[in-house]
């Protein structure tokens, strides 16, 4: 999968990719997935592309505020021969005239108190000032399908705020898995994959470790980054 992405602004990470992985492994119970799906702060396409390339049953929609990724998320969509429907607004204010069966985010997660890159178009996708999480939610909750799937990943730190919100939104965590950087670090992300009008326990699966002792990827990252086959191509932006 080819994906242009700004030469000086966000670039999607190595989460993008866990999440997408993590996606597969929240829905392999299910044998005909199907439907609409809502990726919210699409940035320049790539977890919604990656989902929707995988599963061809799924129609894709996009949500994002930024104008460059707004182009670079029609543009990937058109190079991978995806169709996508984009939504060109801060999703708290975007009114939607359907629901979706899925809602798929990596949000930005990082807390107003740490400091801040000074690139305007970095700051607005890494740090939750213009997207608190408790309003994020709220807001998934009401444009989700009645037993509407929401996979999304967050900082492992703010897991007891998570919590708190997803009950406070009558959303179940079905399934959770923690980023680890090594076997000895601490968790630094959690994903995330919760329904509404839920009544299944919790599952935390295995958790990931991004590198072993040597500081090699781990085989499990190694397979992520080979299933996924993306090709990142930095360019200029004068749209």
């Amino acid at each position: 999968m080819i994906l242009y992405q700004p030469i000086d602004g966000y670039c999607y990470n190595s989460d993008t990719h866990f999440l997408y992985n993590f996606f597969i492994k929240s829905q392999e119970k299910y044998k005909n997935i199907k439907g609409d799906i809502l990726d919210i702060g699409s940035g320049s396409g790539v977890l919604g592309l990656l989902i929707a390339r995988d599963y061809t049953k799924l129609n894709l929609h996009q949500c994002e505020i930024q104008t460059v990724f707004q182009f670079l998320s029609q543009k990937n969509s058109e190079i991978n021969g995806i169709k996508n429907i984009i939504y060109k607004d801060d999703i708290l204010n975007c009114q939607f005239d359907k629901k979706f069966d899925f809602i798929v985010s990596n949000p930005p997660f990082y807390n107003s108190d740490v400091i801040k890159s000074e690139n305007q178009n970095k700051k607005i996708a890494r740090y939750n000032d213009n997207m608190p999480l408790d309003n994020f939610i709220s807001k998934v909750a009401k444009i989700l399908n009645t037993n509407g799937k929401f996979i999304f990943c967050y900082d492992a730190k703010q897991l007891n705020n998570i919590l708190l919100a997803l009950n406070k939104a009558k959303l179940t965590i079905e399934m959770m898995q923690f980023l680890h950087p090594k076997p000895t670090k601490e968790a630094s992300l959690v994903m995330i994959y919760a329904r509404s009008n839920s009544k299944s326990k919790l599952q935390v699966i295995e958790p990931l470790i991004m590198f072993d002792k040597f500081g090699d990827f781990t085989q499990e990252v190694n397979d992520i980054y080979t299933k996924c086959s993306t090709h990142s191509i930095k360019c200029q932006i004068t749209h």
